[in-house]
């Protein structure tokens, strides 16, 4: 069995060539049945948002399984592969159990450490669970995943510092006036970062919002986005008192706000602070006015050296989680490695088990005067030595297992217990269940199979 994610990100895929891998919710059920029947593939997760399509799958084989996931995205999106054959990337078993860490952990993410991802991904596995498209393997390694990130952000503080100037600029403002509960928030121009910063305080207390714009229709729709009011520019400058926060963006080659303003309006504000943010380039508001009493000015620089400061720390985080990661790669390599002993360990089981109950059965025909409480005591020391004799070759071939001549090493226990015939019927009882199960496969779960399956995979391996 092998792992393969295929798929394209906001590093490897312009937006125009995202957009058309999007996957609306109400067809996710649809395109995982059809993943579910290429060639090949036993377990599919496919997760898809505004930044990146990934389809996880485990197959029997590596070669021509890429080709099989490559040729299911051209048939299911409509799109021709060479369109977007250079913006893919593909990973194989350890490096794609590296990737999904990365990515549910918020490592590869375009911000940093962002925990929108985890859920994304949580949301996509389950979804496939739900739907009989995941088994054994994809089943413990996505839980292993959402649980790994669960403790990276609350055992690091990786998510702690604003690492966008809209996220900055809320931050700075919660050190001036402790929380934004009835604070007014004014607006001026109407850029895209202008509005972002204000879309911020707004959801973080901030019950007011003004907007000026030299356009009269723009400065409605984005107050209406707010339940705001709009304002001209000669008005805003008269109502400046009333706000607390002001958002500048106008692409104006002069000042916009000229110190005169500010103070004029400082003068009805009663010793009230206020907090100007400009983010226009160049500046809307005069340097000057940040000398002015209780007046606190940031610009685009300000903000962004912030911003800078808080990916740093967030990078130092980043170091201690890519450390976690390892660690939990190298526990899942070893549950992987193990996954087919468990046939071995049945074989050797049930041949244990089997010799035990037909030597007692021979002795209760040598001892016919024995009473039933006799029996039971015999029985159960009987079965007793036979557990006990095979415990340690299980716990040792589970560690083999894991090693790196761990085939090897489940074939030397097979003709050292010479459980050849023993395995050979699991395997017969396996191949026939699952043809069981998929002749009713509409009544049966699909994740059983694809469980079985992987298992036999498995068995088969260490049989060659």
């Amino acid at each position: 069995m092998h792992l393969i994610v295929v798929g394209l990100n906001y590093r490897t895929a312009p937006v125009e060539i995202r957009e058309r891998f999007a996957l609306a919710e109400g067809d996710t059920l649809e395109a995982l049945q059809s993943l579910k029947k290429t060639t090949g593939i036993l377990e599919g997760v496919i997760v898809a948002t505004c930044n990146r399509t990934e389809i996880y799958v485990v197959v029997d084989r590596l070669h021509l399984c890429g080709h099989y996931v490559r040729a299911f995205m051209e048939q299911w999106f409509q799109i021709p592969r060479q369109e977007f054959n250079k913006h893919l990337y593909m990973h194989e078993d350890d490096q794609a159990v590296e990737h999904l860490f990365r990515v549910t952990s918020g490592l590869d993410s375009m911000v940093l450490g962002e925990t929108q991802i985890l859920g994304q991904v949580r949301d996509a596995f389950l979804q496939a669970q739900e739907n009989g498209t995941t088994g054994t393997i994809f089943n413990r390694l996505f839980k292993q995943a959402v649980t790994l990130a669960k403790r990276a952000h609350s055992e690091t503080s990786i998510g702690e510092n604003a690492v966008s100037v809209s996220y900055a600029a809320v931050e700075l403002g919660k050190k001036i006036f402790g929380r934004f509960t009835d604070k007014t928030v004014m607006i001026v121009g109407a850029g895209k970062m202008s509005e972002l910063t204000a879309r911020h305080l707004h959801a973080n207390g901030a019950k007011k919002v003004f907007v000026a714009g030299r356009t009269v229709s723009r400065a409605e729709e984005l107050a209406g986005k707010f339940d705001g009011t709009a304002l001209s520019m000669e008005e805003a400058l008269s109502r400046l008192d009333e706000a607390d926060i002001v958002i500048s963006s106008t692409g104006a080659e002069r000042f916009v706000l000229e110190r005169g303003a500010i103070e004029q309006a400082m003068a009805k504000r009663k010793k009230r602070p206020l907090f100007l943010i400009d983010i226009a380039v160049p500046r809307d508001i005069d340097p000057a006015c940040g000398d002015i009493p209780n007046v606190f000015l940031y610009d685009i620089d300000d903000l962004e050296g912030i911003v800078e400061g808080n990916l740093e720390k967030r990078r130092k985080e980043a170091a201690v989680i890519e450390a976690m990661i390892s660690e939990e790669q190298e526990a899942y390599r070893e549950w992987f490695a193990t996954l087919g002993v468990s046939p071995l360990i049945r074989a050797l089981q049930e041949k244990a088990a089997a010799i035990q109950e037909s030597t007692l059965e021979s002795m209760l025909r040598k001892l016919p005067d024995l009473d039933d409480r006799e029996q039971k005591v015999i029985r159960k020391l009987t079965k007793s030595m036979v557990n006990q004799m095979i415990h340690d070759p299980i716990l040792r071939i589970k560690e083999l297992a894991a090693e790196k001549k761990g085939e090897e090493a489940m074939k030397l226990f097979v003709q050292l217990f010479s459980l050849e015939d023993e395995v050979s019927k699991l395997k017969e009882e396996a191949v026939s269940e699952r043809k069981s199960r998929k002749e009713n496969e509409s009544q049966e779960p699909a994740g059983a199979v694809r469980e079985l399956e992987t298992l036999l995979g498995r068995l088969a391996g260490a049989l060659q």
